[in-house]
């Protein structure tokens, strides 16, 4: 999340936690995914947050909205980066090829962040699918922060995810009762939560604004972070209400 904590932090109070069984945060027991909320829930009162902003990436823009519903008193406005509230994907079948082309180009990657043998190995590898601009500086998130993130999601968070999206997840009817302002950000190539997924989202939010980014996808604050921290800024100077 440091592509939002590094401008965020010089005007609000962030707080990025490893969601349990994710980063530093080890499980060795199953799990469900409400486990999440409560997680965040004790974290809010620990540190006494009354009111605060949600920002979301992916599942966390998930939890971001389930924030929003279960507390409207205290979520003072909401980002959605890359999410949805009835997510689908349109991601093709993979194979062994694929995975051993990703782990080859992740290895390289690592080694040398940003180098074109990498960068010509992730284009025939599953970062295909998660990027559409194979840049230096996006190989470079990709090896500082994908790669350990990825190497440190437990099995027990895989299946609590796996399951929620058996379970046909669908928070639709729901949405009209967050009132707070709204900011969804999707890219046009995203194959794990379409565009148009995000874009029912925000159609079903009474008070979204919505940005759709061609060329990039799933992984697109890594692509275009500089115009997508503008996006932000923009949003929250036009919203001075959150802040109160």
């Amino acid at each position: 999340m440091s592509v939002f904590t590094s401008f965020l932090s010089q005007e609000f109070r962030t707080i990025a936690p490893d969601l349990r069984g994710y980063g530093k945060s080890r499980v060795s027991q199953p799990f469900g995914m409400n486990q999440h909320l409560m997680d965040l829930d004790a974290l809010l009162d620990r540190f006494q947050v009354s009111r605060f902003v949600a920002l979301g990436w992916s599942l966390g823009g998930i939890l971001a909205l389930e924030l929003a519903l279960r507390h409207p008193d205290r979520v003072s406005g909401l980002i959605l980066v890359a999410t949805s509230a009835r997510p689908w994907s349109n991601h093709p079948r993979t194979g062994w090829q694929d995975d051993l082309l990703t782990g080859m180009a992740s290895l390289v990657n690592r080694i040398s962040p940003g180098n074109s043998v990498g960068i010509e190995l992730g284009k025939r590898s599953l970062f295909r699918y998660l990027v559409q601009q194979h840049t230096p500086k996006t190989y470079g998130f990709l090896a500082r922060e994908a790669l350990p993130a990825y190497l440190q999601t437990s099995s027990h968070a895989t299946n609590a995810l796996n399951q929620a999206l058996r379970s046909r997840y669908n928070r639709l009817p729901d949405l009209k009762n967050i009132q707070c302002p709204s900011l969804v950000l999707a890219g046009e190539g995203d194959r794990h939560i379409t565009v148009e997924s995000s874009l029912e989202t925000a159609k079903h939010l009474p008070q979204a604004e919505c940005r759709v980014y061609s060329n990039v996808a799933h992984l697109f604050p890594w692509e275009i972070g500089d115009r997508v921290q503008a996006d932000i800024q923009r949003w929250l100077v036009a919203h001075p209400e959150i802040k109160t």
